[in-house]
């Protein structure tokens, strides 16, 4: 089914662990509406068609009318964070038998060097088969593939009972012939229910530890992706919703049930990545190419950087403890939200990166949570008003200043707002640090962004994060606590093909000829996504390196190799602070990137304003004091409307703090532009 089709109403479904948000939009008209329904993490399709119902009927349309599903999920994630995947063995090479347990030299970056434990592999060295058979680092062939080998490795994954088969051969990359035939061999020897999985299929390039790992992981995640994507299918075709059903990647494109079965590692990251082509969009909505996104949640906070309106990718990605080279979007994630706990160690105060949670949550929740968070010292601080989600919940001040009284102030000798602001700023300068992470350390001054905040939380410390970083804008999205669901709106869809060079090999014929494959297995995908060629997007990257470095460098292919030296140069600089004029630069890694430009509706433009007019008056307690600030709702302001903090600015999925020295000002596109004042 095509999913470029006409239609007239595309939705939205990303699950979180705690709430599951849907936005359904009217593709003629711009429209959109938005719903919000607990997770059930039991069985999440059923939070999918739920909060898929509400939403229609929010909009008071027919759900036949839908002819786009798209979905973020953490299916594949939490399987692999929970270490809840399906038990699987490895076939690779003889004699590389112990190529994952031996791993790399180094050890986490905030790990302790001697504290530091080797954490177990994903499959153990008992479930590693070796077959006899080689390929050399050039492509050819040393020994041909013992094929009697290859079956009685599949008659062991029988007799162990595993329910997926990895495939990982030295040097596939510059050969995929054993390791296609080792496949095939494998898929007719054993039982249809057992995912079989090849490495050529999922990351065909050097590093057999990073490869290897890409590859279990993707095997032991098949059986339930695929179940569950079969799932939400079969609850669609009974809603009688005859759409195809997209998913997100970690790349931020979108692709079919189809190519997530058979890659499903490529979610790992599903559903930051929508919020980060969502803040993309809220960005150039207002005229803003170069942002910062930092998506703050209940317990972690996702950081991106947007250069020139495009997302950067990495293949140095991690899901967990475990190095995933899949290219995905190049995010920071750390422990830091509105459910961090606040505690006080010999005389200490730290914040997160442990969390209260959905259950029992913040004091303020008043759900038994006794512990204060980040969200019980905004209350505090009167940062949030007395209810929210539209006036549906109520918070408990009571206990809120509680929690921060006995846990934080009384044990640090402070006064109870001291203690209050002393956590958030905690948190703000951990945020901050990684922040830098995605701007300093890739060479960027992050004076020359905006920074878009969004998240439950985001809106909340966006103008002090910018304080801290020397940024003068704020973009906060239309609608920041749903933006996840809202980015999926606007993703493409996407996905990479790579290919490893053999080393000495990468001459312009030979780039020529990869990339020519690469363009046939592009087209090849086009096709299997229905998308015209009127729509399709094409961009060759080379992955480079100095002769000696351990890690490549993406730049653009130009059609030359002397320019994409050129251009290395120019990115090692950028990164680095220099380059090596001396130095042999390599091409490593050819990617293509592909993209499908789905339908988009036409841009809403916000009415005019009248003025920004107070619904009510808060009590804020500002580092420079106590004041009375006005509460204005957002539903209520339109183009132009502006104001000066102190403020606060309410809506159904987020809370927004202005605070003094900072502008307020709504766009026309709908979003609420955050302006340091001088």
């Amino acid at each position: 089914m095509s999913s470029n089709k006409p239609c007239d109403l595309v939705v939205a479904v990303d699950i979180g662990g705690t709430f599951t948000d849907i936005a359904l939009q009217d593709l003629a008209t711009g429209q959109s509406w938005t719903a919000k329904t607990p997770s059930t993490p039991r069985d999440p399709s059923e939070a999918f068609l739920t909060g898929l119902r509400l939403a229609v009927e929010a909009a008071q349309r027919d759900a036949a009318k839908i002819g786009r599903v798209l979905h973020g999920t953490t299916v594949a994630t939490n399987m692999i964070l929970e270490g809840k995947a399906a038990p699987a063995a490895l076939v690779t090479t003889e004699g590389f038998r112990h190529v994952m347990e031996i791993g790399r030299q180094d050890i986490p970056r905030a790990a302790n060097l001697f504290a530091w434990v080797k954490p177990k592999r994903p499959v153990p060295p008992s479930r590693v088969l070796e077959v006899p058979g080689r390929i050399a680092g050039d492509g050819s062939e040393l020994q041909p593939l013992d094929e009697e080998a290859v079956r009685r490795a599949a008659a062991r994954c029988r007799t162990m009972g595993v329910q997926a088969v990895a495939v990982c051969l030295l040097h596939a990359y510059a050969n995929p012939d054993h390791e296609r035939h080792v496949a095939a061999i494998l898929r007719a020897e054993l039982p249809p229910e057992v995912a079989v999985s090849a490495s050529t299929e999922v990351l065909p390039v050097i590093r057999e530890y990073e490869r290897s790992l890409a590859v279990v992981l993707n095997a032991q995640v098949m059986p339930a992706v695929s179940t569950y994507v079969g799932r939400i299918e079969r609850r669609l075709e009974e809603a009688g919703i005859a759409a195809p059903l997209l998913l997100m990647q970690s790349n931020g494109g979108v692709a079919g049930a189809r190519v997530i079965r058979r890659a499903p590692a490529t979610t790992a990251l599903s559903g930051p990545a929508a919020g980060v082509v969502g803040a993309r969009a809220e960005a150039a909505a207002a005229g803003i190419a170069d942002v910062i996104t930092v998506d703050i949640g209940g317990t972690s906070a996702d950081i991106s950087l947007i250069k020139g309106g495009r997302i950067g990718l990495t293949q140095h990605g991690h899901v967990g403890g475990w190095p995933l080279p899949l290219p995905m979007l190049d995010m920071v994630t750390i422990g830091a939200g509105g459910g961090s706990l606040a505690r006080v160690t010999d005389g200490a105060l730290t914040v997160g990166p442990q969390s209260a949670g959905a259950d029992p949550g913040p004091a303020c929740y008043g759900r038994g949570g006794e512990r204060p968070t980040t969200t019980d010292a905004h209350v505090v601080l009167g940062h949030l008003p007395p209810r929210l989600l539209g006036g549906r919940m109520a918070l408990d001040a009571a206990r809120a200043e509680a929690a921060v009284r006995i846990h934080v102030a009384e044990p640090l000798g402070m006064s109870l707002h001291d203690a209050a602001r002393g956590m958030l700023t905690i948190l703000d300068h951990a945020m901050v640090g990684a922040m830098r992470v995605v701007s300093v350390e890739r060479g960027h001054d992050p004076r020359d962004f905006a920074l878009v905040a969004f998240g439950g939380a985001g809106p909340l410390h966006g103008a002090s994060l910018a304080d801290l970083l020397g940024i003068r804008t704020v973009v906060v999205p239309r609608h920041p606590g749903v933006l996840c669901a809202q980015g999926l709106l606007a993703a493409d869809l996407g996905t990479e093909f790579t290919r490893s060079l053999p080393r000495g090999q990468a001459t312009a014929a030979a780039i020529a000829a990869a990339f020519g494959e690469l363009e046939e297995q592009a087209r090849a995908w086009f096709a299997e996504e229905a998308v015209p060629e009127a729509a399709r997007v094409l961009s060759p990257v080379v992955l480079m390196r100095y002769a000696g470095q351990g890690s490549e460098l993406p730049v653009p292919w130009r059609g030359a190799i002397a320019t994409a030296e050129y251009d290395f140069a120019a990115a090692h600089r950028a990164l680095y602070g220099f380059d090596l004029p001396e130095g042999t630069p390599e091409l490593v890694t050819l990617r293509l990137e592909a993209r499908g430009r789905l339908p988009a509706a036409p841009p809403l433009r916000l009415a005019p304003g009248s003025g920004a007019v107070p619904v009510g008056r808060h009590t804020l307690h500002l580092r420079e004091g106590t004041c009375d600030a006005p509460l204005y709702e957002r539903a209520t302001l339109g183009a132009g409307d502006a104001f000066d903090g102190p403020a606060i600015v309410m809506q159904f999925d987020a809370t927004t703090l202005v605070p003094p020295g900072w502008h307020a000002r709504m766009h026309g596109s709908g979003v609420l532009l955050l302006e340091r004042a001088g």
